[in-house]
């Protein structure tokens, strides 16, 4: 489904050279639950906003569905990105002055869909979530943990091939992460939606059936006594 060939980011601080991507391979396969795990400042957020689309590689190619989509055009970019992949990020990122069924329906109104079929496909997510009766609520009325499922919804709603997430429970107690990765879990295996996401936190690993790891950029499936959350 998603492929990376000798990928690099490079960024230029003064005189100062950052590889913020370093020489990275990697294959993810339809239906994986993947973690990428990390030290912060290892380049995971990088990696991952090259793999979805929304940053662009120094140099390397990134295949979506055996399309070589890293030199596409910034539209075309986010025409995929709008209809065939989903987002959750560290911050939410939910409209404050929405409701979180109107959060959720958002990209389906983007694309052009009918009302009818948007609002029900994000009453359903809402439901199998655990939040049907706070969807007439506003971000500030819901807990960081509602947040963050209100945009895991939001990312499910025009049902992506992939989600991308960035440090999901990263502001989260640890009551509030395990229901955010239990609702990505689910979403995997309910759907067979392919889920790529990043962390530091060691225990979040338990939750993927692959993990891999990122030091200073470069990537190693080997796993490693290097790395300590």
């Amino acid at each position: 489904m998603l492929k990376a060939e000798n990928l690099k980011k490079i960024y230029h601080m003064g005189d100062v050279v950052v590889p913020a991507v370093n020489d990275v391979y990697l294959e993810v396969e339809p239906g994986e639950m993947m973690c990428i795990m990390g030290k912060s400042g290892s380049g995971k957020s990088t990696l991952l906003h090259i793999l979805g689309l929304i940053d662009s590689p120094t140099s390397g190619k990134v295949y979506f569905k055996n399309q070589d989509v890293s030199k596409f055009s910034e539209s075309k970019r986010a025409k995929i990105r709008l209809a065939q992949m989903g987002f959750v990020f560290q911050e939410y990122a939910l409209l404050p002055e929405l409701t979180a069924l109107e959060n959720v329906y958002l990209p389906a109104r983007m694309l052009g869909r009918w009302p009818s079929e948007y609002e029900e496909r994000a009453v359903t997510l809402l439901e199998s979530i655990g939040l049907i009766e706070r969807m007439h609520h506003h971000p500030r009325e819901l807990s960081g943990g509602q947040q963050q499922r209100v945009a895991i919804a939001r990312a499910m709603v025009n049902k992506p091939e992939i989600i991308f997430a960035d440090e999901p429970t990263a502001n989260l107690d640890s009551t509030s992460g395990k229901q955010v990765m239990q609702a990505l879990t689910w979403l995997n295996k309910q759907f067979g939606t392919t889920i790529l996401f990043v962390s530091h936190d060691a225990d979040d690993q338990k939750y993927a059936n692959r993990v891999v790891h990122l030091y200073d950029g470069r990537l190693s499936e080997s796993g490693s006594e290097e790395y300590s959350a």
